[in-house]
């Protein structure tokens, strides 16, 4: 608990802007461009055999490279194995060269003598180029079964590289990419409340439909029966002035999570701040309004990543030609304001100031004596008259 005395009360402090730059900080569950920090070990082999049945996911979540080496490869691999089957029944059916031939003889397929002539064959009807140098006689009935396969082989793997590649390319979480959020959070006053407030910021013009912004703290707590549990996820609600869900996320916006007696940094100070051990994430999950896709941006932030006693400079103005202007270069720095130096000493300043008000109500009450008739008329009387007969 920390302390009440009087040199806690809310202080003024100097205003100076303060830049957003990059504090140095321990490793993170979730990093600032939203990526998670964790590794799974010990999965048995069952369950690794379970990525290969959801190859479609495994896929569209390898890395570019590997998914443009699986490209070249499903190709080339297709044109070369087909081209062995080619070069198999050209040799069976005695087409190569070095062969003994008999006059007459036809073969299966024209121009192709060897191995390599196989494989262009090959290359040629996969991808429907059609020389014309090369090409099925009609005399094996083999070689019209081959080329219907090797057809449809090719038709799918055109298909499942193209999605694979469409798809990465249209994932919601590059749209995410736009969504950003301030360097660092800052805690100050708020409509007489202490706040803690983020900044957030579409860059497209294009809106995020039924945004929801909520957030979580991770820390490590000890239960009463001695457990101690890693990453221990508290709910933290966080608020805009224009309501919570249902965002018009147009422009920046701030949002603040009221400190309270039920907020996890009740116990916070500006001395105590900077050596807490834990992580706020926060999330912003929205429909992509082009896309009708959902995506989900995240960010985390350390206590060396929030300032106490900071508030964010303004960012939106407008124009002389009547547009609202954002300036993102004051996105994410903040200024000094007055700011108390814990949640306890704000409430008890504002428990004497409300104490000192009802005294002083009091005692302007006290004053009076009896009871204001408010049906009573003052009239002024000039002269005396004498109203008594005998």
């Amino acid at each position: 608990m920390v302390s009440l005395s009087s040199s806690r009360m809310p202080q003024v402090l100097q205003g100076h802007i303060q830049p957003a730059g990059h504090r140095t900080c321990k490793s993170r569950l979730v990093t600032k461009d939203g990526h998670c920090n964790i590794e799974f070990g010990n999965i048995e082999y069952s369950n690794q055999f379970a990525f290969l049945m959801d190859f479609w996911t495994t896929f569209l979540e390898i890395r570019w490279r590997f998914v443009l080496l699986l490209f070249v490869a499903s190709f080339t691999g297709s044109w070369f194995i087909f081209s062995l089957l080619w070069y198999w029944i050209a040799r069976n059916n005695g087409d190569l060269m070095g062969q003994n031939r008999t006059d007459g003889h036809i073969q299966c397929i024209d121009n192709v003598n060897g191995l390599t002539t196989a494989f262009l064959y090959s290359l040629e009807t996969q991808t429907t180029i059609g020389y014309g140098g090369r090409t099925l006689t009609g005399h094996c009935a083999g070689t019209v079964a081959l080329i219907i396969i090797q057809s449809l082989v090719g038709v799918f793997i055109n298909c499942f590289m193209c999605g694979i590649i469409l798809a990465k390319i249209s994932l919601p979480k590059k749209r995410a990419k736009t969504v950003t959020f301030s360097d660092t959070a800052v805690i100050c006053l708020k409509k007489g409340s202490l706040c803690l407030l983020i900044r957030v910021a579409n860059l497209r013009k294009t809106l995020l439909i039924g945004s929801q912004i909520y957030g979580k703290l991770l820390k490590t707590t000890t239960t009463s029966d001695g457990d101690t549990i890693i990453l221990d996820q508290v709910d933290i609600d966080f608020m805009i002035d224009a309501g919570k869900d249902n965002l018009f996320f147009v422009c920046p916006i701030t949002l603040y999570h009221v400190i309270n007696r039920s907020s996890p940094f009740y116990e916070l100070s500006a001395d105590s701040l900077a050596h807490q051990d834990f992580e706020l994430v926060v999330f912003l999950d929205g429909t992509a309004e082009s896309t009708s896709s959902s995506c989900q941006v995240r960010t985390s932030y350390t206590p060396q990543e929030i300032q106490w006693g900071y508030s964010f400079l303004p960012i939106i103005s407008r124009t002389t030609t009547g547009k609202y202007r954002v300036d993102f270069s004051n996105f994410s720095k903040s200024v000094r304001v007055t700011t108390p130096h814990c949640v306890q000493c704000f409430e008890t300043d504002a428990g004497h100031k409300n104490h000192n008000a009802n005294n002083q109500e009091n005692h302007n009450n006290q004053q009076k004596s009896g009871i204001d008739n408010l049906g009573f008329q003052v009239i002024d009387i000039h002269d005396s008259v004498d109203i008594t007969k005998m």
